[in-house]
């Protein structure tokens, strides 16, 4: 059964920088949407049939509208190119409710939120929560250079501006973020938050670690998965445990194509590993985790994998299917 969704027309097109444009979504009917945390995204259904998760960029108090804030990519998928593209002010679009695997950590006392490039859509969500909670934390706002960042003059206009750092790429050394310094340990009451593109992500979550941060105060969101592997895929097979059947999963199929193939729908949203939607329980056998969605500590555990994207080091994964 599909999840419902909801009709909301594109209320304001605005272009907020270099090559990214933000979208006012409101219901067409009613006057409310349904309420948000900070760090929650919506996907949303595009023409040609394609489906992308955005994070909501307004605060969390306006239901009676969600931003959202695209970066086009010419190089990606497809979905930013259509929103910019194609999609215009009034037009209307079909999104899911609102779901949040990035949510704000109830018992941190001060959060450090750290934003590259358009990663800051769910971390900007954040500082307005942040602040109108009157809670403690910074927020540290990275980018090649000033014409590349989106809603400076919101961020300026806030009431947190004093607590925001703007970091350029072009921009004078004493200026740019030196991670080794910035990411020296900071308590056990403090948690950050990271979003950005993949290189940035994982420069930061490798010095954090390397700096003693543990993994329950990290917390992080990627936007977009660059498929790596090892080497050739091999085919396996996965069989369903509550029927017995085996099904083959060739070295250029998904587990989720091979079991549409055989009839066998599996929920899925993003089909990169990062929102979750296709969780499986693996009962026996060892998957190749591919995804950027479970922590390093479910993948050790082996006991759940993601089929959009993740494979097996087994000839055999037994699913709870």
């Amino acid at each position: 059964m599909k999840a419902p969704l909801l009709i909301v027309r594109v209320a304001r097109k605005i272009s907020e920088a270099e090559s990214i444009a933000s979208f006012e979504l409101i219901p067409v009917e009613g006057n409310e949407l349904p309420a948000f945390s900070a760090g929650a995204h919506i996907d949303v259904h595009l023409p040609g049939r394609l489906v992308r998760q955005y994070s909501l960029c307004n605060a969390p108090s306006e239901i009676h509208r969600y931003v959202i804030c695209v970066l086009r990519d010419a190089s990606g998928r497809g979905g930013s190119r259509v929103l910019h593209d194609v999609v215009k002010e009034g037009d209307t679009l079909e999104i899911s409710f609102p779901k949040n695997h990035f949510p704000l950590a109830r018992s941190a006392q001060r959060s450090v939120l750290l934003a590259g490039g358009i990663g800051v859509t769910p971390i900007l969500c954040m500082a307005e929560h942040l602040a109108a909670q009157g809670e403690d934390f910074e927020m540290h706002y990275c980018a090649r250079s000033v014409n590349r960042m989106a809603f400076i003059e919101r961020i300026v206009a806030s009431s947190f501006a004093s607590r925001v750092a703007l970091h350029f790429d072009d921009g004078p050394e004493h200026q740019k973020l030196e991670l080794e310094s910035f990411l020296t340990k900071r308590g056990n009451d403090t948690h950050l938050y990271i979003c950005g593109p993949q290189g940035f992500m994982d420069a930061v979550l490798a010095t954090a670690r390397g700096n003693g941060w543990p993994e329950a105060q990290l917390h992080y969101e990627f936007f977009r998965r660059d498929l790596t592997s090892s080497g050739p895929d091999q085919g396996f097979q996965v069989r369903l445990a509550h029927s017995g059947r085996v099904i083959n999963v060739t070295a250029d199929q998904t587990v989720v194509e091979a079991l549409a193939d055989a009839g066998i729908e599996v929920p899925t949203s993003c089909e990169q590993g990062i929102c979750g939607t296709c969780l499986t329980q693996v009962l026996e056998g060892e998957p190749d985790h591919r995804d950027m969605y479970l922590t390093r500590e479910e993948h050790e555990a082996n006991d759940c994998f993601l089929p959009c994207c993740s494979r097996a080091r087994s000839a055999m994964l037994v699913l709870d299917l």
